[in-house]
């Protein structure tokens, strides 16, 4: 599900599924920003954004989709009305990218900075499946070790949390911790790689364990970081990628 401006409505066309399985809403103008990237490993950047899109509403998703996950992959605070995550929790399991409640809007800049989400210790609970990256996870706790912040969240509620690194992706479930390596050749492709971690390992976790998704996952979004744009591999070339690359 998502929202355009209609002059933007084609780039729907790009999506590598059918238009039958997309609910496009129609907002004033589109979501649109620039990734601006300071140093070597890419792990810190400033984001300008040019429009942003109208709020998701609850009551704009269809009564008749029955889904196993509700993944609210949002990019700025505001992105969702108040009340979205518990509504959602009634009707599955809640998967949460953090950066959509962190990111928040200077109008004047035109530029995002983050916030601490004071609704956290509330909200978490109605949240199965959490996601931050590095930075976002010592936002949200003061922990600047990965482990130690995931924990945390784990704590306040959060099923599994799932935090992101240039060196490894951890996820914290069921009272352990598990880590894979990345292993990219190149950042070519950085722009999206917490968003491709975190919906490959969804899908996985459909029908394997946390460390076999996991595992799958990180190989996904290793591969994906070599080349610009969206993860366009074939799950037969991910796993060639994970037994000769990875050596998993």
């Amino acid at each position: 599900m998502t929202k355009t401006a209609r002059t933007d409505a084609p780039i729907l066309d790009l999506m590598p599924f059918s238009r039958q399985d997309i609910y496009w809403k129609p907002s004033e103008s589109s979501t649109s920003m620039l990734n601006w990237y300071h140093t070597a490993d890419r792990e810190r950047r400033d984001l300008i954004v040019s429009s942003v899109a109208e709020s998701f509403r609850a009551d704009e998703i269809p009564d008749d989709i029955q889904s196993e996950i509700y993944h609210l992959a949002g990019l700025i605070r505001g992105d969702y009305e108040d009340g979205m995550i518990e509504t959602l929790s009634r009707r599955g399991k809640v998967a949460v990218d953090m950066q959509g409640f962190l990111r928040c809007l200077d109008a004047k800049r035109k530029g995002l900075y983050f916030a601490d989400y004071e609704e956290k210790c509330r909200v978490f609970p109605y949240i199965h499946f959490l996601k931050t990256d590095a930075a976002e996870a010592e936002i949200l706790t003061g922990c600047a070790d990965r482990a130690e912040a995931a924990w945390q969240m784990h704590a306040w509620g959060a099923k599994e949390v799932m935090v992101t690194h240039n060196s490894e992706v951890l996820v914290c479930a069921g009272g352990a911790v598990y880590t894979c390596p990345m292993r990219p050749r190149s950042l070519e492709g950085r722009t999206g790689r917490g968003d491709t971690a975190f919906g490959v390992y969804l899908v996985e976790r459909l029908h394997r364990g946390v460390q076999q998704a996991l595992n799958f996952a990180t190989a996904a979004v290793s591969l994906k970081l070599e080349t610009a744009g969206p993860l366009k591999n074939t799950r037969g070339e991910i796993l060639h990628f994970q037994r000769e690359v990875m050596g998993m």
